[in-house]
């Protein structure tokens, strides 16, 4: 047993001479020598990058194998900054502040057992409720509206779509989310809607006899479903960029770069004694007979609830004079 040991450490004992002789042949034998080798130079590599580290596996032939390994703190980390370098991405790409027209949060919805508050019931106005079953409806009586403005115009529609065509982007940055319309019927759904709105402002300031709608008109009219279609329209989901219908008015009116006077005929729609025949105060009354008198040689005409700033949609028009009123 003795001797079988004894064979078995002399083994042990040659094999390690062996690993520590190919171990001084793998080692340069002077600085100068060191300095130039492949193998210095990586482990200055090593010194500098210390979230690296270097695996030398030697196979039973004596070649080595050399192989760089992550630390688990690098990979963290890498991680950390590409996740910072997307956010930054993502900012700069985004177009956020053009914002303007944003969607119920999903918890609202959820814990709300009534939709009424936030969905339309007679009409839909822009795209988030656009060509729902229950809307469909009032559909017909948009494309009355559009009659009515090509006839009192004697404007053909492709004015309109072109027109359209041309600030759809801008339309589209408006929105939050995505929008299932293709380009197309995004195009008429501005054209359709920005009109609707359009004839009831005017209507409502100008009366609708003068535009051409019948005195019982089951929309068109200082009555009927009026109250019920005010409501839908100062909806969060239920609004038309301001500029889309100033684009659309200045059109019909000979004067493509008209700003401000949708503001004021939303004015006098919204006014809180509205459809009733009660008056408004005689400082926004004023206003309002100013801007008509001088809508087609006035590029620009603001009331004070928007002096300092533009009107971003119908419901920003409004709370805005609503603070005025108060």
């Amino acid at each position: 047993m003795v001797a079988v040991f004894n064979k078995e450490l002399l083994s042990w004992y040659l094999i390690t001479l062996k690993i520590k002789e190919t171990l001084q042949l793998a080692v340069p034998s002077s600085p100068s020598s060191s300095m130039l080798s492949t193998e210095f130079q990586e482990q200055q590599k090593l010194q500098q990058e210390p979230s690296e580290s270097l695996h030398i596996t030697i196979n039973e032939d004596g070649e080595k194998f050399q192989e760089w390994a992550t630390s688990p703190e690098s990979e963290w980390m890498i991680s950390t900054k590409e996740k910072l370098e997307q956010a930054c991405q993502d900012d700069e790409a985004s177009s956020w502040d053009k914002l303007s027209i944003y969607q119920i949060p999903h918890y609202l919805r959820d814990s709300s057992s009534d939709d009424k508050a936030y969905v339309p019931q007679i009409v839909s106005l822009g795209p988030y409720h656009h060509g729902k079953r229950r809307l469909r409806q009032m559909e017909r009586h948009k494309w009355r509206s559009l009659n009515h403005v090509l006839k009192r115009t004697n404007h053909d529609i492709r004015l309109y779509l072109d027109s359209m065509n041309e600030i759809k982007e801008r339309a589209i940055s408006c929105y939050e989310g995505t929008i299932s319309l293709n380009s197309n019927e995004f195009v008429e759904m501005l054209v359709l809607d920005g009109c609707f709105v359009l004839e009831l402002f005017r209507g409502a300031t100008e009366g609708f006899a003068p535009l051409g709608y019948s005195r019982n008109d089951p929309v068109f009219a200082m009555r009927g479903l009026m109250h019920s279609i005010q409501r839908d329209m100062i909806m969060l989901e239920n609004q038309l960029p301001l500029f889309v219908l100033d684009h659309l008015l200045g059109i019909q009116l000979g004067n493509p770069d008209l700003k401000g006077l949708v503001a004021d005929l939303a004015l006098r729609f919204f006014d809180p004694l509205m459809p009733t025949d009660e008056p408004l105060t005689m400082k926004n009354r004023n206003k309002v007979e100013s801007s008509e008198k001088n809508k087609t040689t006035t590029t620009t005409t603001t009331c004070d609830p928007l002096s300092e700033e533009d009107g971003l949609h119908c419901l920003d028009v409004a709370f805005k004079l609503d603070e005025t009123l108060v």
